[in-house]
């Protein structure tokens, strides 16, 4: 069981425009599908038929998915991507291109962990960490900031996901050595993998007005109903099972639980229109009843 872990961007109606930005971005990235509002679900979406639904894109090979979802949910950077860079003028071009008409939150410049970095949010709402290092074969990676009354679950969290996830580990954690305003011993930054997917940690005790939302979800893809049912169950202990297929798990994290067959089954105008009705009324998805 190797699910491919992919994220979600919640965004209201401005999908394409957001996706065709970030793939002239990065090289190496592409948008793949689109898909369209069809009729069914009205009373649900509320949006007109023909309107785009979701991009699916890649960035450096990575799949990325943006949901026209509505206003709703709004993005916000309890959930940064972490973008590593080789070359400083790599770092500078990135943060040119999408600074642009956006937020900056730690200005570009050298800091202790890195010679070249900032923290922006783009004009859609996205925050991205800019920084010049060590590229791996993941060069965007999803970072969780576990602040406030979240910060004592950091370790609680590392332990839970690589629990839940096969083929998942533990890998350097960073912790706070004491004698300042973090408890001695509190994760400060961490990494790990699910499924050979890496994700980062970053903690503090601050608070903050913003928390995880529906807004920045991940998508899992799953080719049986066995996957869907043991990740369903476990992801969702503690949390809240909501429709579709979304979860919350118990650290305010939202999922998305998807048959990997769900995607062709869209694809047939035949039979879209039915599957569509079904799903809207699913919570877990039933890959027999789609």
């Amino acid at each position: 069981m190797k699910q491919n872990i992919t994220p979600c961007l919640w965004f209201d109606g401005n999908a394409k425009e957001a996706a065709e930005l970030y793939t002239s971005v990065f090289p190496g990235s592409a948008i793949k599908n689109i898909s369209y509002f069809g009729k069914e679900g009205f009373e649900t979406h509320k949006q007109e038929e023909g309107k785009v639904l979701t991009v699916n894109f890649t960035l450096h090979s990575q799949p990325f998915t943006i949901l026209n979802g509505g206003p709703m949910y709004k993005l916000n950077p309890s959930v940064s991507l972490y973008v590593a860079c080789e070359k400083a003028e790599d770092v500078d071009f990135i943060y040119n291109k999408l600074a642009d008409g956006g937020m900056v939150m730690m200005p570009l410049g050298s800091y202790k962990w890195s010679e070249r970095y900032a923290w922006i949010s783009d004009r859609f709402g996205v925050s991205w960490q800019i920084a010049l290092d060590v590229v791996t074969s993941q060069k965007i990676t999803p970072a969780f900031l576990f602040m406030g009354n979240h910060h004592p679950q950091a370790d609680q969290a590392i332990e839970f996901y690589t629990s839940v996830f096969p083929a998942s580990a533990t890998g350097s954690i960073l912790r706070y050595p004491g004698g300042g305003s973090e408890p001695k011993g509190s994760v400060q930054h961490a990494q790990f993998s699910l499924n050979g997917n890496r994700f980062m940690i970053m903690g503090n005790s601050m608070q903050h007005a913003f928390d995880f939302t529906e807004a920045f979800s991940f998508q899992v893809f799953c080719d049986s109903q066995e996957e869907i049912d043991y990740l369903w169950d476990h992801l969702s202990k503690g949390g809240a099972k909501q429709q579709c297929g979304w979860l919350k798990d118990r650290f305010g994290l939202s999922w998305q639980i998807v048959p990997s067959v769900l995607e062709e089954l869209l694809k047939d105008p035949s039979h879209a229109g039915k599957v569509t009705e079904k799903f809207l009324k699913m919570k877990k998805f039933i890959i027999d009843e789609l």
